[in-house]
């Protein structure tokens, strides 16, 4: 049975694999007995998936799966890419406030805490795209730069491109999760990176990282295109899909 913290990843599955479709529609009563769970976190999750450019508002408490191409998400990741780098950079160079420090050092934390766990699944996934989503937020937020600021919330509303948007669960390949946990791994591992270059005010590293981190989104991405049947074989831009990064 499906849990409340997991429900947003099992169904950025089920419209990546296909099972639900481009242009079908999704209501709350039958999505919330499929995964055998109460109303209420489905509401939730059909929301912040519409929020992250999965889904369309299509009536009373309905949505429509949104028709987008496998390209569509990695251009849509590399512009966040840029944009984050440009928001590092901006935050070295203007200096970090304690708090701020603190913030983000709890986001390096939790990071921890999740990927000491003997055990890494869709709650995990769950509670890492969280986490994640609040690290980028805390450096692009605090960069000083509103258009930057506004720029970066239109292109999350785009499939997969939030931070927050991660591809996970329990795919049938054998060897898919522990490579998938070895992305997140090597994500860690660039977080203390970038941390550490933004307090000690060197800006173009902290470009540089912030661009070569979203690439592991197009890692997470291209893992997954063979495991989930709609996002395929297909040539770039050719083939509609629902997927995540």
């Amino acid at each position: 049975m499906a849990r409340g913290e997991d429900i947003i990843v099992r169904l950025r599955e089920l419209v990546a694999s296909g099972v639900f479709a481009p242009g079908q529609r999704l209501a709350e009563i039958p999505v919330a007995a499929r995964l055998g769970v109460s109303r209420t976190p489905v509401r939730r999750a059909l929301a912040l998936l519409a929020g992250e450019g999965l889904l369309a508002p299509a009536g009373a408490r309905g949505y429509l799966v949104r028709s987008f191409t496998f390209k569509d998400i990695l251009d849509s990741i590399e512009v966040r890419g840029q944009l984050e780098g440009m928001a590092g950079r901006l935050l070295a160079e203007a200096g970090v406030s304690d708090a701020l420090a603190g913030r983000l050092n709890a986001c390096l934390d939790e990071g921890e805490e999740i990927l000491g766990e003997p055990v890494h699944d869709a709650l995990a996934d769950a509670r890492w795209s969280r986490m994640n989503a609040r690290f980028h937020a805390l450096i692009v937020d605090s960069c000083g730069n509103k258009a930057l600021v506004e720029a970066m919330a239109r292109n999350d509303k785009l499939p997969f491109a939030a931070a927050g948007a991660l591809l996970g669960g329990d795919p049938a390949e054998p060897n898919l999760r522990e490579r998938h946990r070895d992305i997140l791994t090597q994500a860690q591992y660039q977080h203390r990176a970038i941390c550490e270059a933004i307090r000690s005010g060197k800006g173009a590293r902290a470009e540089g990282l912030m661009r070569e981190h979203a690439l592991l989104a197009h890692r997470n991405v291209t893992l997954f295109q063979h495991a989930i049947p709609s996002m395929g074989q297909a040539p770039a831009g050719s083939r509609s899909v629902g997927s995540a990064a």
